[in-house]
């Protein structure tokens, strides 16, 4: 069945890969905040594991809809580990602690990363691309990566 939602399918396509992309990193994040809540260590244990938990249910919702958005334009996401690595704009990162100060930092810096990789998508899904539904989800997106990264920064002050 062909797909009509005013956007070419090459826009389509463009826009995408660019989400694939994005739910790559989302995905990385996703299993580097598990991390975060798994292995924390430190006196102030209980309160920030709790904390990183609201952070990976977050997350997994955030994986989902990005996935969602994939599939509203037609296209398929992405679903293994190898091609998540492959598209991925974070690194995994071995050791540096595993005290809440450290976690929270490595996870600030994720979170920035997504926020730049977003705010560069956004006018061109819009403009380029005749997409003004994606520039829009990325947007709110966007939004609650900053509302994160605020609340991050706002620990290792």
């Amino acid at each position: 069945m062909k797909t009509t939602l005013g956007i070419s399918a090459e826009n389509r396509e463009i826009v995408a890969h660019d989400l694939a992309k994005l739910l790559a990193d989302e995905f990385v994040l996703y299993t580097k905040t598990l991390n975060a809540h798994w292995n924390l260590e430190g006196m102030d244990f209980h309160s920030v594991h709790l904390y990183f938990e609201e952070l990976y249910k977050q997350s997994a919702e955030i994986v989902d809809g990005v996935a969602e958005r994939i599939r509203q334009l037609d296209h398929y996401a992405p679903a293994t580990l190898k091609n998540f690595l492959q598209l991925t704009h974070l690194t995994e990162q071995d050791g540096g602690g595993n005290d809440s100060r450290s976690l929270t930092a490595k996870l600030l810096s994720d979170h920035e990363s997504i926020i730049e990789f977003i705010r560069g998508t956004i006018g061109e899904f819009q403009e380029a691309h005749h997409d003004a539904g994606t520039s829009d989800y990325v947007t709110g997106l966007m939004e609650t990566h900053e509302k994160i990264a605020w609340m991050l920064r706002a620990h290792l002050k």
